[in-house]
């Protein structure tokens, strides 16, 4: 078969395994942007609001449908979903209708909150605007599931042809698709959220990468299209990834240019454009009124401003990162699978140096997004998921090594051989 034909059977049997879960994938955050497409699309605020409370609430009563199902005490019991559909939507309608009430009906998301916490989704339109064709064609349940779909498999995809654009076998690179969907890649870029479209840009922004090394006119272009496509979705990404492939390529030039060698013009250009939209981003950010770093830590303190701001939040910030991040080690250690898988990528990365590089750059965002967020509470491994792009481009790199490796020594061994017989 040819490699699109493998590549499209890849993506169609991650396709309709996902249709195991049509609904219950959904977190409080995915009500925010469905309610934003929706409003994008035409609705009125409290029909955007009714889409996305109808969708949110029957993926919490399918999730505790399930739960019962395979409760040893509950199972027999009757179905808990109509009474916690009925509660979660009496609760989130409580809240919309009273704050519509109250005039709260500025910007696109539907008034689940505070305006202070909604326009820290309102300045995240790419996601929205991503689904609004598929919630058009598909109504809510059907166009979510759609969209991540999408989503997820674009992200297999760019796998691949970043491998491909390294010169990788077909089955490594095939290898390296199946990696994005297996991995806990596959299961955030399923969750409707923003960490999905991230990662699927960020791999786009890598493939640039790729292609600019190898002389590509296209690759340049499609870094710089990559990170202004994530501002729009989540602009600290953007920040993240700009300033990681700047300090990337930076080290890169430091290295040769102390090897006596002059930098590369590929290995610049990467760098000027990470630095370019680190810059851009901050100033636009602050030019457009953007939430800045300060009013994340204010959010993640006061419980999403429920609570009193507080006078200086920096030593509190620093002190439950340092307890979160001791956590965090004690845990991997426990179950070391992510250590080790990123221990493996990074070998792999470094066998080919440049392109590693910032292939490393992209995974260390994933860190970055999580120290912002140094809250165990939020599960799943998604803010962190962005660091798991190292294993899934790593370790085919590093099995090409290890292929070649096993190839060369019979070889050599024979040559040997043959040497000693003279």
């Amino acid at each position: 078969m040819r490699p699109r034909t493998w590549v499209l059977l890849l993506a169609a049997v991650f396709a309709v395994m996902q249709l195991a879960n049509v609904t219950g994938r959904d977190t409080p955050d995915t009500r925010n942007y469905i309610s934003y497409a929706l409003s994008l699309s035409g609705e009125s605020k409290r029909a955007a609001a009714e889409g996305a409370i109808d969708h949110y609430c029957a993926s919490k009563a399918s999730m505790a449908h399930r739960a019962q199902n395979v409760d040893v005490v509950r199972f027999h019991r009757p179905d808990p979903a109509p009474a916690v559909e009925a509660a979660c939507r009496a609760e989130l309608w409580s809240g919309v209708d009273r704050r519509l009430a109250a005039g709260q009906t500025a910007g696109h998301t539907a008034p689940f909150a505070s305006e202070r916490f909604m326009r820290i989704f309102e300045v995240r339109p790419g996601y929205p605007v991503l689904l609004v064709p598929f919630l058009t064609l598909f109504g809510v349940t059907w166009g979510v599931w759609a969209a991540s779909v999408t989503v997820a498999v674009a992200g297999g995809v760019l796998a691949f042809l970043i491998l491909r654009t390294l010169s990788l076998p077909l089955p490594l690179a095939l290898a390296g698709q199946a990696l994005y969907y297996v991995l806990p890649c596959g299961t955030v870029a399923m969750r409707p959220m923003t960490e999905g479209l991230l990662m699927a840009l960020t791999l786009a922004a890598v493939w640039g990468c790729a292609l600019t090394l190898h002389g590509r006119r296209a690759g340049p272009a499609l870094v710089a299209g990559a990170l202004l496509a994530l501002f729009a979705v989540k602009h600290s990404q953007a920040l993240f990834l700009g300033v990681c492939l700047a300090v990337a390529g930076a080290l890169v030039v430091l290295a040769r240019w102390r090897g006596g060698r002059a930098p590369r013009r590929d290995v610049v250009v990467i760098t000027g454009i990470g630095l370019g939209a680190a810059v851009l981003t901050s100033v636009l950010a602050k030019l457009l009124g953007y939430p800045a770093a300060s009013e994340s830590v204010q959010d993640l303190l006061a419980d999403h401003f429920t609570r009193p701001d507080l006078t200086d939040p920096w030593p509190e910030f620093l002190q439950l990162t340092g307890n979160y991040w001791m956590e965090w080690a004690r845990r991997q250690f426990w179950e070391p699978l992510f250590l080790a898988a990123l221990c493996a990528g990074l070998w792999g990365a470094l066998r080919r140096p440049v392109f590693g590089a910032f292939l490393i750059a992209a995974a260390v965002t994933g860190f970055l997004t999580q120290a912002g967020h140094p809250d165990v509470a939020i599960g799943g491994g998604r803010l962190i998921v962005l660091a798991w792009l190292l294993p899934v481009l790593g370790l085919p790199l590093l099995l090409e090594q290890l292929l070649r490796a096993q190839v060369s020594l019979p070889v050599q061994g024979t040559a040997d051989r043959a040497h000693s017989l003279r």
